[in-house]
């Protein structure tokens, strides 16, 4: 288990206890010469491009209204390219691992055997489905995109809050993040020679192309969307847009003799490869939840027979779920026969009993959190609430430990926000996405960095009021 550093100092990115740190002097000195209201238009340029780009989520929980614009901050968040080589570094380490792992426990299940990880831990996922069991799965690779979370703690250091690996989304964010800031910082982008985003539709599409289980040079290549009421739809429409292949919903694919196909007015195509944004359960009403009109009755038989490949593979979850979590580093020494490049926030298993009475006993410093929901939900903050709510808390724990895990409170790092005219300092995280292919691991660099909005809070999700600002990967000598 990592030494997270105690909690009394928050990391500030732009500024350290003798100044403006070195990679954000042009942007600080920039700032500084311009006036109150010249910010300001700058923010309502960049509020205009995302409601003219029709750039929305959807907020499940308010009832005035689902579609809001995204939140963005027009001050960019600089990491220097040593600090990212770093982290690039470290989520290929832990990419490479978890993809082994996937393989192994879909198969084989050695590392169970081995006593690495408790073969109840596994039989007691939801995430687990025997149905992918045996499955082929194109070059061994089951994460072809992934967007890992890492925080920074109060030591500068980054560490992995949470990998996932199903449908990660925020990608669309990113990129249009540096589409803004090139209309509003034009000449700072230049001056920072800022490594590039823009190109990662193009990686991506060669990524799903080279997964065609037909010998083709143009495989049909599609993205599956639950349709237009799903929080990502804009970024399903945007990532078709951008690569040049279809939009599609269930109802658009057939299966006939174990293949794939899209209905268009000239007929039935063959489909090669389905990026997916549809959970697992949803994909095929069939093998899954027979009330699904989200998928496709039949898929499973075409995917398993091997005449298509589906993106990110079936069964991805059980490498997502936060009790698995606690066990990357052992997996990446397992696996790899290496430490890990980036540690995991410590985290307490509830099942152990030494490990629950030590966070019960310091439940006020703990953050709780459910092993299997995603986006802020299922969290408990234990410095936020009250003595009832941590007692109806201790008693879901007992009722079923397996379900919770726990880790400290840390203070994600800080970094300035334009607040009513005014630079702040708000905490973020970071998503960077990586795709593996049969060539290796790609990191776009930089990632989508989520911002708290509200004064203190920690919760960064867009679906709990967190917005997000352009993330500069930059060569300079800190």
């Amino acid at each position: 288990m990592s030494n997270m550093p105690a909690n009394q100092v928050i990391w500030d990115e732009m500024f350290a206890p003798e100044g403006v740190r070195n990679r954000y002097k042009v942007v600080y000195e920039a700032l500084q010469q311009m006036s109150g209201d010249a910010l300001q238009a700058k923010d309502l340029q960049a509020a205009d491009f995302f409601m003219n780009q029709g750039i929305t989520f959807t907020v499940y929980s308010d009832n005035k209204g689902i579609e809001r614009i995204f939140p963005f901050d027009i001050i960019p968040r600089i990491i220097t390219g040593k600090e990212w080589d770093h982290v690039e570094k470290g989520i290929q380490q832990r990419l490479k691992a978890l993809n082994m792992f996937l393989k192994d426990i879909y198969s084989e299940q050695q590392i169970i055997k081995d006593g690495i990880i408790p073969a109840s831990l596994i039989a007691s996922c939801p995430h687990f489905l025997k149905e992918a069991v045996g499955i082929k799965v194109p070059h061994d690779i089951y994460v072809h995109i992934s967007g890992i979370d890492l925080i920074r703690g109060n030591d500068g250091k980054f560490y992995v809050l949470e990998d996932n690996l199903r449908t990660p989304s925020g990608v669309s964010y990113m990129l249009e993040n540096r589409e803004v800031t090139k209309r509003i910082f034009p000449d700072l982008l230049a001056q920072n020679q800022v490594r590039m985003v823009n190109n990662y539709p193009m990686k991506l599409l060669n990524i799903l192309s080279s997964l065609s289980p037909r010998p083709v040079d143009q495989p049909n290549v599609v993205i599956l969307t639950p349709g237009v009421y799903n929080s990502a739809y804009y970024e399903h429409t945007f990532l078709a847009r951008t690569m040049g292949i279809p939009l599609v919903e269930g109802r658009d694919l057939v299966v006939d003799n174990q293949k794939v196909f899209m209905k268009t007015t000239a007929g039935l195509q063959p489909v090669d490869v389905i990026y997916r944004r549809i959970d697992d359960e949803y994909i095929d009403p069939l093998v899954f939840r027979p009330d699904s009109v989200l998928g496709v009755p039949g898929i499973m038989s075409a995917y398993r027979k091997g005449n298509v490949a589906l993106v990110n593979a079936i069964g991805n979850g059980v490498a997502d779920d936060k009790a698995v979590y606690a066990y990357v580093p052992d997996m990446i020494k397992y696996y790899l026969n290496e430490e890990s490049i980036l540690s995991n926030v410590p985290t307490y298993r509830m099942e152990k009993e030494d490990e629950r009475k030590y966070v019960f006993d310091n439940l006020n410093s703990m953050v709780v959190k459910q092993t299997n929901q995603s986006g802020g939900y299922g969290l408990v903050m234990g410095n936020k609430a009250t003595d009832a709510e941590l007692n109806e808390l201790k008693v879901a724990i007992l009722d079923n430990p397996r379900n919770f895990i726990a880790q400290p409170i840390i203070q994600l790092s800080t970094v300035p926000c334009l607040v009513d005219g005014k630079l702040e300092s708000r905490h973020v995280d970071l998503r960077p996405y990586a795709l593996c292919g049969p060539d290796g691991i790609e990191i776009v660099p930089g990632g989508l960095t989520r911002v708290a909005l509200r004064k203190g809070s920690l919760v960064v999700n867009s679906s709990q009021g967190g917005g997000s600002k352009d993330t500069w990967v930059v060569d300079i000598e800190e």
